[in-house]
């Protein structure tokens, strides 16, 4: 049976929106692929520097995503019911914000970088050096917030073409930086790993500096407007919240994971972080894609008042990330094994990655329905329940099933595989039980009508 004129609408927008972010966040993946490959070049001492101080520099990124939902819902519901003087207001508030959450980690990297390195058990080079790269990031961190929630704001209104210009204009930038600073060529001098901090700075901050001066122009359709209340600001935190409390709390359970993987072993770890690597850079691009183009549509359609119509476009993007995502994965376990050997050439290794990607490849189906519907419920301002499956999956299941299992029952590593697949199940079946109710479609009426009722003063 041929899909309807209806859904192939809906794949096509999928299609047109989602490339581009596919392509944005390849770029990002590779820049951070090429930081790393760089730092190689220095010592084993920089290679881990860079690794856990990474651990702490994700912290502006959770907060920009967490911002970046609140400015991708009100972009997308008020592009939706046309309402463009609110949506300027929602956007320059969102802006705001993401650049004043920035400045106590700008204070905390420059007093404390090398101090939180060394919390993590570095040796004292380690220490220095990861103290080093991370006062140069955080620094950075208030652009960096910023640049990701303008970003979001463009694509809220059906523009995923600008970002992914601006980001992968940055994105080069910093690659060639890297290059030039941390090796030295050029001319330039040869800064180490602090020439690799120093790049990814500057590709923020330019980052930052397009989107800002892209929406202050007439290329697009979103503009600054001053502020008139607190009305979108409470909006925007209500939906920022959760996001950025589950981002975080995603990241802090890397910490006891790792801990229970070492119990296998350093191969079985490192075979661990190999197939996750690959795992991200396959699929990455696709579910996020697919994440942000159902925000967008089905903030779009919620803002017109056609409820109806967003639940429709959710379960057909689903879909399509089911069939993609799903097609994805039985190709990755078909070669699990000879991908391995990508990284490594020791035998052990290849073994637990071989394993390690087939349970990645099982559940990728349900990465595929995940995505798209917290994508949906956050494009209704609903953060709560992507917050929730995150804390079931990565808690209940991807910590406690896996310890249960496989140190408890003693089922070894084939216990973590089974709670990394049940983890992502717990996850599609919390947010998927959500979509076949009507609450998220009522929570973006009433926020709508808050805004509607607020006028001006919004």
């Amino acid at each position: 049976m041929f899909p309807s004129d209806r859904l192939r609408s809906v794949w096509a927008q999928t299609v047109s929106l989602g490339w581009p972010v596919a392509v944005q966040q390849t770029l990002n993946t590779l820049m951070r692929t090429v930081d790393i490959l760089v730092t190689g070049f220095f010592s084993p001492a920089a290679v881990a520097a860079i690794g856990l101080a990474d651990l702490y520099s994700r912290l502006p990124l959770r907060i920009g995503m967490g911002l970046g939902s609140g400015a991708i819902a009100l972009s997308s519901q008020e592009t939706g019911r046309g309402a463009e003087d609110t949506r300027d207001r929602a956007i320059t508030q969102a802006l705001l914000l993401g650049f004043l959450a920035g400045l106590p980690l700008v204070a905390v990297g420059l007093a404390f970088g090398e101090d939180l390195v060394a919390l993590l058990g570095a040796s004292s080079e380690v220490a220095r050096l990861g103290g080093q790269y991370l006062a140069i990031i955080l620094v950075a961190a208030p652009m960096r917030i910023a640049g990701f929630v303008g970003a979001r704001a463009l694509q809220g209104t059906g523009d995923t073409r600008t970002p992914m210009l601006i980001n992968g204009s940055a994105t080069l930038l910093n690659i060639l930086l890297s290059l030039a600073l941390g090796l030295g060529l050029a001319g330039l001098p040869r800064l180490g790993i602090v020439g690799v901090g120093v790049a990814t700075a500057v590709g923020r901050t330019v980052e930052t500096g397009l989107v800002t001066a892209t929406i202050a122009s007439d290329r697009v359709s979103l503009s600054f407007a001053r502020p008139r209340g607190l009305l979108l600001t409470r909006q925007l935190l209500e939906v920022a919240v959760p996001d950025v409390a589950g981002g975080l709390s995603t990241e802090i359970a890397r910490f006891p994971f790792n801990s229970l993987l070492l119990l296998f072993g350093t191969e079985a770890t490192a075979a661990y972080h190999i197939a996750n690597r690959l795992y991200q850079q396959l699929a990455a691009p696709l579910f996020r894609a697919f994440r942000t183009v159902s925000s967008i549509l089905v903030g779009q359609a919620l803002g017109s008042d056609r409820p109806d119509d967003a639940r429709y476009t959710a379960f057909a993007i689903c879909g399509l990330s089911l069939a993609v995502l799903g097609a994805l994965g039985a190709l990755l376990f078909a070669g699990a094994g000879p991908l391995s050997t990508i990284f490594t050439d020791d035998p052990a290794t290849i073994r637990f990655a071989t394993g390690f990607n087939r349970t990645f490849a099982v559940a990728m189906a349900f990465i595929g329905i995940y995505f798209p519907f917290s994508g949906a419920l956050k494009g209704s301002g609903d953060t709560r329940t992507p917050f929730w499956a995150g804390v079931v999956g990565s808690y209940v299941f991807l910590l406690g099933v896996s310890f249960l299992l496989a140190v408890t029952l003693d089922y070894g590593l084939s216990g973590v595989y089974v709670g990394i697949v049940l983890s992502y199940v717990s996850r599609a079946v919390i947010v998927g039980a959500r979509m076949f109710g009507d609450d998220w479609a009522e929570l973006a009426a009433r926020m709508i009508d808050e805004r509607e009722a607020a006028g001006d003063q919004g």
